[in-house]
């Protein structure tokens, strides 16, 4: 951790106290480990009291401050009923597995944190995204405001935040949740960041989505009508992504990510496309808090 500038440290979700030279702190795993030397004071949200997660009939509500560890935990503790209601909660473990990190990361980070860093492989923006998530953000000027996660990234690094803007929630609609998902991920090495990382989902009337992540500088999302053939799913993707958008660093070249987002795509296209296996749809429960312990140690890297 090198920030040497900070000065003060101040418990508070009030976007109205945010001024420049501020940073609203969560898990702060990212911020402590980039540093800075221009940072003046840092804004604590995680006293903020916020329910981690809360889930209704409509959906689930997923705070800004939910811990990596208290997301992963939530399926294993949810009732047999909400899991075959909400088949798109199995999304949830691989996703925050593509983090590879240690215990210690999975009980500080939080989901609000890594989709507000922007970066191409945040996997719960790719989460979040995949599942038409809706980001609530509280702005400076007393108001608020609601912006598609897949929106809300806009580039590496780069967010549609405004200055002293403050994510409070991501909410996960039902519809999504019940839908059947499919998941592909791609790294070069065995506990590396993401390279690929593709969702698709076949909704209840039909509709097939696609959304890339990872390979690109920020989310790209495909929908049909119904499940493609082969050749139709290849045309948007060619159609969707701009040579320019695939992202390159040190974790794969453009023309790898295009080539592997080609691939897993396919893949996730005939998965969907093959008939669904038998489940029993159950009602969701009435609204309340969804709690649960973390996770036992993983093994990873920091």
């Amino acid at each position: 951790m090198d920030l040497p500038t900070v000065s003060e440290l101040i418990r508070t979700a009030d976007p109205q106290q945010w001024r420049p030279g501020d940073a609203w702190l969560a898990g702060g795993t990212v911020l402590f480990s980039y540093g800075s030397e221009t940072l003046q004071r840092l804004l604590d949200v995680t006293a903020a009291g916020w329910e981690p997660l809360v889930m209704n009939d409509d959906g689930l509500e997923i705070a800004a401050t939910c811990t990596i560890a208290e997301l992963y935990a939530f399926p294993d503790a949810a009732p047999p009923q909400l899991r075959q209601a909400w088949p798109a909660l199995d999304l949830v473990q691989p996703c925050c597995d593509a983090f590879v990190a240690s215990f210690k990361v999975w009980n500080v980070s939080t989901v609000g944190g890594n989709i507000c860093t922007g970066l191409p492989a945040g996997p719960m923006t790719s989460l979040t995204a995949a599942l038409d998530g809706v980001a609530l953000i509280h702005s400076p000027g007393s108001t608020s405001r609601r912006v598609p996660v897949a929106e809300l990234v806009t580039g590496d690094g780069r967010t549609a935040l405004a200055p002293g803007e403050l994510l409070r929630s991501i909410w996960l609609p039902a519809a999504s949740l019940r839908a059947r998902t499919a998941f592909r991920r791609l790294s070069l090495t065995n506990l590396g960041r993401s390279g690929v990382l593709l969702i698709g989902r076949t909704d209840e009337d039909g509709c097939f989505v696609l959304t890339v992540t990872a390979a690109t500088k920020r989310p790209v999302q495909l929908r049909f009508p119904a499940v493609p053939d082969a050749a139709g799913l290849r045309a948007g993707l060619e159609e969707a992504i701009d040579a320019r958008l695939w992202h390159d660093d040190v974790h794969g070249l453009p023309e790898w990510r295009q080539d592997m987002t080609y691939r897993l795509a396919e893949e996730v296209r005939a998965e969907l496309a093959a008939p669904a296996p038998a489940s029993a749809a159950v009602s969701a429960p009435a609204s309340a808090p969804a709690s649960a312990p973390a996770p036992a140690p993983k093994d990873g890297s920091l």
